[in-house]
């Protein structure tokens, strides 16, 4: 999917990168639809679990938490070429193909809301001289910043991971200078 693209990949081209017959991996994901989602599905867990695993190491701090949904988003194991393109192949589809919005809708409002949630938090937590105005649109922004860094790591092969991650970090502290 990463090389290949939607179009391109086909079942006989996944049987033979995987290095298995033809007949079971139709068996398993005839049609390609059916691998097409499996292939989300997994990608949208692994995610799932990623930053949730970053927020529960963090601990309680709103600040240490934030950061560390940053720093998770520029992980290798999450933020590699190949799994960038196979989520730009997807988000081209999700609005052609309800089925993709309906596994990762829900899981992706969620990521939003508790998002949200910790701009709350912590402009809470921020002197008031130092607070910033509308959080909740700050969450939206900055969520997007991310989006948008993936997209352009996709299409800037001299952005790396550890340049968007500092950018990102960079706009963090501008934001939440304490």
């Amino acid at each position: 999917l990463a090389t290949l693209g939607f179009s391109e990949t086909t079942l006989a081209e996944v049987a033979k990168g995987a290095g298995l017959s033809n007949g079971i991996v139709n068996f398993h994901f005839e049609p390609k639809e059916k691998l097409l989602i499996a292939t989300l599905q997994h990608m949208a867990d692994e995610y799932a679990d990623h930053w949730r695993s970053a927020l529960e190491k963090a601990g309680p701090d709103p600040a240490a938490r934030l950061w560390a949904l940053v720093v998770a988003d520029f992980d290798p194991r999450i933020c590699s070429r190949r799994k960038l393109a196979a989520w730009c192949a997807f988000w081209g589809e999700a609005r052609s193909r309800p089925t993709y919005q309906a596994h990762c809708g829900a899981r992706d409002r969620a990521y939003q809301i508790m998002f949200q949630n910790l701009f709350l938090e912590l402009a809470a937590a921020t002197p008031a001289s130092q607070r910033p105005a509308a959080p909740p649109a700050l969450a939206l922004v900055i969520d997007a910043l991310l989006d948008g860094l993936w997209l352009r790591m996709m299409f800037d092969e001299t952005l790396t991971r550890k340049r968007a991650l500092a950018a990102a970090q960079a706009l963090l502290i501008e934001v939440f200078p304490q």
